[in-house]
């Protein structure tokens, strides 16, 4: 095995490295990355923990989890024996301690000595988000954050808890930190199918043309999830459906689906453009809440098969909960190429598949010119992007059947990752950590990305938070979600095309 040695050396320090999302992501990534040859003959993957756990048992607990969760299946011994050589802990303490980060200097330095080079270092935040700001002012106060080409901050979302927050935490990060040092992810980001979007529209010459208000009728965004809330059910609690998914995963597949073509493709000038179709979206107006913005809770119900229970019966939930688990808004973005042409967007917990995908509807022919009976079952051109979990691209264009009478049907061209490249595709961790270690902030929110977000759905949050709904739980689990949620697009005389994997046409349906 011949790792890539064009990279300097690389030291990764995994704050929170006993927590589920190390043990079912970050690890299996990186195990990934090795047997792949994609990461630096030096490296090293520290754990930073307030317990104290011994290397051979947290070492056993990531092959557990790479077992369990790598895209490869069960980790083979000789390769793992190599890779585990690479695993290491920092000396336990509280994060709040000014002596556990000289520790961590130590620790590091001493392997930069080991190698007789220096390394980049990149400092994973796996930790609860109140406590991103005390780490890093620590991290600044033990000088380890001082090179600033050679030193990587990652920080998981949430990034705030709404604008205000995010605000302050991105001017206390700036304290430390330069911009060009933090790396704000996103996971969705890293997915095939979503950066398979800028080489879509912008790599070929077929779809930009008619990529604007002339040729599109609307854009429909869904991300749905069969799961509950599992064990998370006292973080999601204080946050919700508009705060976990809709204000940051939705908002960047939008944003690649209406930025402006690049000048190049290099990192500031991706995330320029996708900045402006967050500034451009129109401020949703306070007084008609209701034509824009829909929630809703899930009850009991049925779900493959299985009873399920309602949200407020889910472990380290309020049993008076008033929190979302179903979020759904329209947006406009005022500019020359979107304007008036409706974004809806949902997503939420218990319907019935998990699925994500973005629906392109174009408008109808100008000029219906066959004859009724040839056209019974006539439908408008749309592009279907399938995000997961059958990645893939699908256009539907109307075909005359086989036959001596005339009569049109819809038809479909598709695109598959599965069938096209007989390979695996990376998981999206793998793509964005590797993105890390090279330096390439392009699937990476910077600063104003994520405060022009959050001030996107500010006036949602504003009045959801200050009047509780009145018919929670207003759904079945099982079910495509509240009723005011089908009303949201039907009184624009449109529908939901409920999604269906595999390739299978999208249905128009109600919820």
């Amino acid at each position: 095995m011949t790792n890539d040695s064009k990279f300097p050396p690389v030291s990764i320090i995994i704050f929170g490295a006993t927590g589920d999302l190390v043990w079912r992501k970050l690890v299996p990534a990186l195990y990934n990355l090795y047997l792949d040859n994609q990461l630096p003959e030096k490296f090293s993957i520290f754990s930073m923990n307030r317990k104290t756990v011994t290397l051979d048992d947290w070492r056993s607990h990531m092959r557990i989890g790479i077992d369990q969760f790598s895209r490869r299946g069960k980790t083979e011994s000789v390769q793992w024996e190599k890779f585990a050589t690479h695993l290491f802990l920092s000396p336990p303490g509280d994060f709040d301690d000014s002596i556990t980060y000289k520790n961590l200097a130590n620790a590091v330095n001493e392997q930069d000595k080991t190698w007789n080079e220096k390394a980049i270092r990149i400092f994973y935040l796996s930790t609860p988000p109140t406590i991103v700001e005390t780490i890093v002012e620590n991290l600044g106060q033990a000088h380890l954050t001082d090179d600033r080409q050679r030193t990587r901050l990652v920080v998981e979302k949430p990034f705030g808890h709404d604008y205000a927050s995010a605000c302050a935490l991105n001017q206390s990060l700036l304290e430390t930190l330069d911009e060009t040092q933090i790396y704000r992810i996103d996971h969705y980001l890293g997915k095939e199918t979503v950066q398979n979007i800028l080489a879509f529209r912008f790599a070929n010459a077929l779809f930009e043309p008619i990529w604007d208000r002339r040729y599109i009728d609307h854009i429909q965004i869904t991300v749905a999830e069969q799961v509950g809330v599992e064990h998370r059910g006292g973080y999601y609690d204080q946050s919700g459906a508009l705060r976990d998914m809709l204000q940051n995963h939705l908002l960047q597949i939008l944003s690649l689906i209406a930025m402006e073509p690049p000048v190049a493709f290099n990192a500031d000038e991706i995330r320029a453009r996708k900045v402006d179709v967050l500034h451009a979206i129109r401020p949703i107006p306070a007084d008609q809440l209701n034509h824009y913005a829909v929630r809703g809770q899930y009850n009991s119900g049925w779900l493959m098969g299985e009873r399920v229970s309602s949200y407020r019966n889910e472990p380290d939930v309020d049993p008076n909960s008033s929190t979302e688990t179903f979020a759904a808004l329209k947006l406009f973005i005022d500019n020359w190429r979107w304007q008036d042409v409706p974004f809806y967007l949902r997503t939420g917990k218990r319907l019935p598949q998990k699925v994500s995908q973005a629906i392109i509807q174009f408008h109808p022919v100008p000029h219906q010119s066959f004859p009724i009976s040839a056209s019974v079952d006539w439908q408008p051109n749309r592009l279907e992007i399938d995000i997961q979990p059958d990645e893939g691209i699908a256009l539907r264009f109307q075909a005359k059947e086989p036959g001596v009478i005339l009569r049109l049907s819809s038809q479909e061209m598709h695109f598959r990752y599965a069938e096209a490249f007989q390979t695996a595709a990376p998981e999206a961790y793998e793509t964005l950590l590797l993105d890390v270690i090279r330096g390439d902030a392009t699937l990476f929110m910077r600063a104003d990305q994520v405060e022009s977000a959050w001030k996107v759905v500010a006036p949602v949050l504003d009045i959801w938070s200050s009047v509780s709904p009145s018919d929670f739980p207003n759904y079945s689990s099982g079910s495509w979600g509240p009723e005011s949620a089908e009303m949201l697009i039907a009184q624009d005389g449109r529908s939901w095309l409920q999604p269906v994997s595999n390739g299978i046409e999208p249905r128009i349906g109600a919820i």
